[in-house]
């Protein structure tokens, strides 16, 4: 006896209802995950208002809503949704219903209580290995930034430094504790 396993397509997943939870696609492999708790929605709200005034008052380029869905390969399919994405100006791609098929500069990873540090360390290697400049994960937990860039440097920031990310955002600065609170 044989199994066939259908991979999903792009198409395929942006026609899937949610029904409360949270999709993604890797080689054509759906993946399904929960609705985030109250801590994660605070600070990626608190962060993603913070970089979507800065990059909109500077005409950087468009900042996107946590989940916003990104068409990294195809033929298996692999669509990713980050917690917070950014687009420079010159790279924006033309507006649509469909997945953008290209990797956003920067994209932003909230790890709480319910996503593993490993899970999160992994997916960020993902987003480097696709083309992003730069990964911010936040820690839940620690209270904690860290930006790794495409260029293989890593920076943490603690609660009482300031955030900087001058290769994708020039001039951006946030103290780490203003995202937490």
């Amino acid at each position: 006896m044989s199994t066939t396993t259908h991979l999903m397509t792009a198409e395929e997943l942006i026609e899937l209802a949610d029904h409360g939870h949270r999709h993604e696609l890797v080689k054509g492999v759906l993946l399904t995950m929960s609705a985030s708790g109250t801590d994660h929605g605070l600070v990626t709200m608190n962060l993603s208002l913070l970089l979507a005034t800065y990059i909109k008052a500077n005409n950087l380029g468009v900042a996107l809503a946590a989940q916003t869905g990104f068409k990294l390969e195809s033929n298996p399919d692999t669509v990713l949704a980050p917690d917070f994405s950014f687009i420079k100006k010159e790279r924006t791609p033309p507006r649509t219903t469909s997945y953008a098929e290209l990797a956003p500069d920067l994209v932003v990873e909230v790890n709480s209580s319910t996503k593993s540090r490993r899970y999160v360390e992994r997916k960020a290697a993902q987003w480097l290995s696709f083309g992003v400049q730069s990964v911010w994960v936040v820690s839940c937990q620690n209270k904690t930034v860290e930006v790794l860039s495409a260029n293989g440097s890593r920076v943490l920031f603690t609660e009482s430094d300031v955030v900087t990310d001058e290769d994708v955002l020039p001039g951006f600065h946030v103290r780490v504790f203003e995202i937490f609170n």
